[in-house]
């Protein structure tokens, strides 16, 4: 149920369906704060396809909806040899990111191609050309986080890259001795970026000491171990396969249970103002930027 490269280790799921015996109680919960997706519920029977792809099917994780989380999509997506899509992305504003947790796959964008393997990781920025290929004789996984981006006027879009976590060297949280540490595949400091889909590590026995309280929407899916977490007024039990979706200001805070790491997928949105109106939030300007950057 998992697959190690580079010594890292990642969780996907299979689908199936458990036995008539099994009994219905699961963790399973949504508030009106938090949802939690235990790998469990990741079954064959709520899978869905997408247009435009062969050999294909996805666990769709979560996506926007009203007075919730309102700013992104992501699915597990899994393709058999020989799938893939020539079409991929069929909305032309959305930015992508692919992380690969299990198999092997060819991706083909802006003319350059890319092998990619557990661990890979590619930024996709609107508008751009890209396909993906299963051309080995297994499965491949991977996670796909989609978010409609927003333009600034002034700023560039950002650019497309592709990396493997092997390459980023975590950066440790100031007094933890390296106990919580972040990989992160884009710069901090890079406004062009809209949103951060990071790797969190946590040692055994580490901890977030407070409960973070914050605007940024999330999306956590849990690559490797176990950990008791909170979220909002609960504590809850997570492994390896589970989906935490948190909205805004939802508190959070976790304690690594061991024996081995703990370690999530981490969404985010980040370094943009407030929408202060309903409409799509694009000033005049940044509108023009699009205009131009489209043609």
């Amino acid at each position: 149920m998992s697959n190690t490269t580079d010594r890292q280790t990642y969780y996907a799921p299979k689908g199936g369906h458990p036995g008539q015996e099994t009994l219905l109680t699961d963790r399973a919960m949504f508030t009106d704060a938090y949802a939690v997706i235990p790998r469990g519920t990741m079954r064959d029977i709520v899978t869905s396809a997408l247009p435009f792809w062969t050999g294909t099917r996805v666990w769709v994780l979560s996506r926007p909806l009203s007075g919730f989380a309102e700013t992104f999509s992501q699915y597990i997506v899994e393709v058999a040899p020989e799938g893939g899509s020539d079409r991929p992305e069929t909305d032309p504003m959305a930015e992508g990111v692919i992380f690969v947790v299990e198999g092997e796959a060819v991706l083909t964008a802006e003319g350059k191609t890319y092998d990619l393997r557990a661990g890979s990781y590619a930024f996709l920025p609107p508008r751009t050309d890209w396909t993906i290929r299963n051309v080995s004789s297994e499965d491949v996984r991977f996670h796909w986080v989609r978010k409609a981006y927003e333009a600034v006027d002034g700023l560039d879009w950002p650019e497309l890259f592709v990396t493997h976590e092997s390459e980023i060297a975590p950066a440790a949280m100031p007094g933890t001795d390296g106990k919580w540490a972040t990989t992160r595949f884009v710069d901090p400091s890079d406004l062009r970026h809209d949103m951060h889909v990071n790797i969190v590590t946590f040692q055994p026995g580490a901890v977030i000491p407070f409960a973070e309280t914050h605007v940024m929407e999330h999306g956590l899916y849990v690559l490797q171990g176990k950990a008791v977490y909170r979220l909002n007024q609960d504590w809850v039990e997570v492994e390896a396969g589970d989906y935490m979706w948190l909205r805004a200001f939802c508190p959070q805070a976790c304690y690594a249970g061991g024996p081995g790491p703990f370690r999530y997928l981490l969404y985010k949105d980040v370094n943009r103002h407030m929408k202060l109106h309903a409409a799509s939030g694009f000033t005049a300007g940044a509108q023009g930027s699009f205009k131009a950057a489209a043609e």
